[in-house]
Parts: structure tokens; sequence; C-alpha cells
């Protein structure tokens, strides 16, 4: 998910966040679509003081959080179901230590749940209703999903934008200089594309895989390279092969390249023109998918 979307179940606008990397959606609002909004409080009180829904949160945070406090945990589960027990989101996030449920004011404020727990969640107040909430929020995943690959592809494609305009000119400027083996000729392409990521990310490709060896397993410093960056990259190449071609020195193309990089990650940044750019090439395939 992004940031904070809505999704909308059944006509209900429902909110989601993301914390860590992982998706919370507003059980309050799940609450108002069933019992309205003077009641979302107290439903939510009562869900979270059953012995039930006690058990559940604390395995789920057993198993997802290793600073839970096990002791507390404990004492709430023996306590669970008594008459006198009362418990609400704050007290239990704060005496344990837990992070699959939190309460969040603002716009958009209310109490979140790991979508784990908002699914159970809605399993007490309909689980009717559980379903369309489901439906729809893996509905909105595999969007997610279908505009990282865009962005995946869109990256590739900019990477290789002016790939060949730098070959070229390396080829006609600087080979014949040279009067190396072609076998040698590979590495002077090579030495150009470092020359590049030394401008632009500030370390040699074996600098970068000797530096990330996990990520190295599966992909290359361009691969990990924000739109942004890429958008930079391919604009540098063209310059540099417009260097060459000037017979400036290497490292004073490094000097200018490295300049230029800056000023236009800073520009694009500024801009937001990552998200835009992203949004754009959405909407572009939705309009594609809608004739086709």
């Amino acid at each position: 998910m992004t940031k904070t979307s809505i999704m909308t179940v059944q006509g209900i606008d429902i909110a989601l966040t993301t914390i860590n990397d992982e998706d919370f959606i507003c059980i309050t609002d799940i609450v108002k679509a069933k019992a309205g909004d003077n009641r979302a409080a107290d439903v939510i009180k009562n869900w979270i003081r059953s012995r039930t829904t006690i058990e559940f949160l604390g395995t789920w945070e057993t198993l997802y959080n290793p600073n839970f406090k096990v002791v507390e945990f404990d004492h709430f589960r023996k306590e669970a179901g008594l008459p006198t027990f009362t418990m609400s989101v704050s007290s239990w996030t704060e005496k344990t230590g837990a992070i699959g449920i939190i309460s969040k004011s603002g716009r958009y404020g209310g109490t979140y749940a790991h979508k784990d727990i908002a699914f159970e969640f809605c399993s007490a107040i309909s689980p009717m209703f559980k379903l369309y909430v489901i439906k729809e929020y893996q509905r909105l995943v595999e969007i997610e999903r279908s505009q990282l690959a865009l962005s995946w592809n869109v990256k590739r494609m900019l990477s290789k934008a002016n790939y060949y305009i730098q070959t070229d000119a390396i080829k006609n400027v600087i080979l014949p200089k040279l009067n190396i083996s072609q076998m040698k000729q590979g590495l002077v392409y090579a030495s150009e594309a470092d020359l590049l990521n030394l401008a632009l990310f500030g370390c040699t490709a074996k600098q970068w895989q000797e530096a990330n060896p996990e990520l190295a397993k599966t992909m290359n410093i361009r691969d990990a390279a924000t739109i942004n960056q890429l958008i930079v990259l391919s604009n540098i190449e063209s310059l540099n092969a417009e260097l060459i071609k000037q017979n400036i020195a290497k490292e004073d193309r490094l000097s200018i390249l490295h300049r230029t990089a800056k000023e236009q990650l800073t520009v694009l940044i500024a801009r937001n023109s990552e998200q835009n750019f992203t949004k754009l090439a959405s909407e572009d395939t939705n309009l594609i998918e809608r004739n086709i």
C-alpha cells in the first residue's frame, strides 16, 4: 500500500496505512460501518478485553514482535473474562510493547491493526463483511504489484535509453586512440560504466557488490536504483558521450558528471517527480487496459 490510502467496501471508506512496510487497516472505520460513529470506541474496547482476543493478539505478537513482554501478556490472559477486567488499546500497547495494534490521531485517525489482526476483528463484527474487506484489500495489493512491475520495466528502459549513444562514443573516439586487443576493449566499456556509477552512486559496481553481498546475488547496482537515479543516469550517459567527443579528460568528465548528477537529483526530488512519473505511467496503463 501507499503511505496512506482508502479502500471502499460496500460503500464504506476504510483507511489503510503502512508502518515499517506492513499494512495496517483502520478498525475504527470498520466498526463505523456496522455500529455507527458513537459506538466505535466501546465496540473496540469490548473486543480487546475478551479472552479470545487477548490470546490471539498475544500469539501474533509472540510470532512477530521480539520485544513483546510475555510476562505482562500472561497476566492479562489470566484476568481476561473476569467481570472486573478492563482493557484499552493504549493499555495493551504500553504495558506489553505490542506493535500489531495502534492508535493514530489527526487526519485518518483511529485505531489501526495489522491486516492479520484487522481481518480477525472483522470476524467478530461480521464474517460476511470480513470477506468483502479481504477481497477489496487483495484487489488493491494486485494493483500495487502491477504498478511495481510497471515501475521496474520503466527503470530498465531508462537504464538502456542512452546506452548505445555512450558506447558509440567510446568505440569511435576512445578505442582508436588506445590500439588494444578486442578482448581488452571490454575493460574500457566497463571503466566508462563505472565512471557513471561513481558520478551518480559514489561507488563502482564492484564496490557496491562488496557492500551489499545479499542484494548482489539477485541484482546489480543499477537494478537497485530509484527511478530518479535512473533518469539522471540516462541524462549523464548522454552527457558523457558528448564530453568524450570533445576529448575531455576522464578526471574532468567525472567532476562534471558528478556535479550534474547532484544538481539533477536535487531538482527531481524537490518536485516529487518519481511519484508523479509512477502515477502517470499507471494512468496510461489503465487507459490501455480499458481500450483493449
